[in-house]
């Protein structure tokens, strides 16, 4: 739907005591590859208990973090459908009983640590629903000329916060350390991250990272990504990749407008900064489409393609099992299993090709994409190499973005021969 603009008042710059450092991602970040768990869809039962079943399965395909749609309580006064959105929140430091209790939270954590897996939270700073307990403190929240809660777009479920308030600073600081230090989560994915000053996450962040250094941030955003990834989050959105994805696959953009997307992000964002490459997350499924309506037979393509560019590839819950329908959101639906697809064969070799390749870890430590010249301009061609001490590990990729056959003749020499929407991934 249409957004409607909702006119802000500038937010006051307020400076915490947290020391701001550059920000350096975990270890662990850099080979890993992310999950998206919709508990609500992602079982017939809709609960962490179920959910927990699932972990075996995505250790298997090699996932390694898992980030947690929100699953606090929902509000209910201006809920949407039956079960309302997870982006309503009504208390930041509760468990939505619809997934279960917080013991059924803390055993899918304890479970999911136990077999080497991050969790981190969907985390929603932005607002609340208006019938949170929040909306009774003078400050802490935008209202318009009669003392009405305003919302934001077409958010009509949710009454946005305001910054200028330090107390509420202070308050949202304090129910993201309940997560980390008594729940035990490894960080945050923040929603519309780029409406919240980056202030607020500058100082929130350095905060946490004092007790929980290792802690990992994604950023649901990318047109503030150079200044939210400065210090505050590790990753970003690749929005804009995303969508000239889709545009390849349906002939609207071509091989030459994905080299031009990479000149200018790589002259715009920080090269520290990972992006998260995706065909699909919640977002798109429920209001854009599926990975097969908006790709249809470029799915396998383009998913491969998430793997070869720089920064880090994101499965959303359905993609492993094949789902191919889109998924309510405010009402419980289930994910598709359709054992015919394949798919988690598939992501299961791109994960173990991640992993053993140092040359496709996330910036810094893996190795800048180069182009490759060839003589077909259907056919997106490219190499990182990484030199090591004593090895050099080189990957190579050619891709025929394209609904014909076509053949290639590389620079370097080498001729492909490649049916429609296939590709050629060598290592070594």
């Amino acid at each position: 739907m249409k957004k409607q603009l909702l006119t802000l008042l500038a937010a006051l710059t307020l400076v915490g005591c947290a020391k701001q450092v550059e920000l350096r991602h975990p270890q662990w970040a850099y080979d890993a590859t992310i999950y998206e768990l919709n508990t609500r869809q992602a079982t017939p039962e809709g609960t962490f208990a179920a959910a927990e079943t699932l972990l075996p399965i995505l250790k298997e395909n090699g996932i390694d973090i898992i980030w947690v749609m929100p699953c606090q309580p929902i509000g209910v006064i201006t809920r949407k459908g039956t079960l309302g959105s997870y982006y309503s929140i009504i208390d930041y430091c509760a468990i939505n009983p619809e997934f279960g209790t917080r013991a059924d939270f803390e055993h899918f954590l304890a479970a999911a640590h136990k077999m080497g897996f991050k969790v981190i939270l969907d985390w929603v700073a932005n607002h609340t629903a208006p019938d949170s307990e929040w909306t009774k403190n003078d400050g802490w929240y935008y209202r318009d000329s009669l003392g009405n809660l305003m919302v934001q777009y077409d958010w009509t479920d949710i009454s946005k916060l305001n910054y200028e308030s330090q107390d509420m600073r202070n308050e949202m600081l304090k129910s993201m350390h309940w997560w980390m230090d008594s729940i035990g989560i490894d960080g945050f994915r923040c929603d519309v991250a780029g409406e919240v000053p980056t202030d607020f996450w500058n100082w929130a962040m350095a905060d946490l990272r004092q007790t929980h250094p290792d802690m990992f941030t994604l950023a649901e955003d990318e047109d503030k990504a150079d200044e939210l990834t400065e210090t505050a989050f590790d990753m970003y959105y690749g929005w804009t990749l995303h969508k000239l994805m889709n545009e390849v696959a349906q002939g609207k953009s071509t091989v030459e407008d994905l080299w031009a997307y990479f000149a200018k992000a790589d002259s715009t964002i920080r090269p520290e900064a990972i992006r998260m490459n995706f065909i699909t997350n919640h977002d798109e499924n429920s209001w854009a489409g599926t990975e097969q309506e908006r790709m249809g037979d470029a799915v396998k393509l383009f998913a491969a393609f998430t793997y070869i560019v720089p920064g880090m590839p994101l499965i959303y819950t359905g993609q492993l099992s094949g789902n191919h329908h889109r998924l309510e959101f405010f009402e419980k639906d289930t994910i598709d299993i359709d054992e015919e697809f394949a798919q988690a064969d598939f992501y299961k070799q791109l994960n173990a090709m991640r992993e053993r390749n140092k040359a496709l870890f996330s910036p810094e430590v893996g190795a800048p994409m180069e182009r490759i010249a060839c003589d077909n301009d259907k056919i997106f061609a490219c190499k990182r190499i990484k030199e090591g001490k004593h090895v050099t590990n080189t990957v190579i990729a050619v891709m025929n973005m394209s609904p014909e056959n076509q053949t290639v003749t590389l620079e370097t020499g080498e001729t492909y021969e490649l049916e429609p929407w296939r590709f050629v991934i060598n290592h070594k």
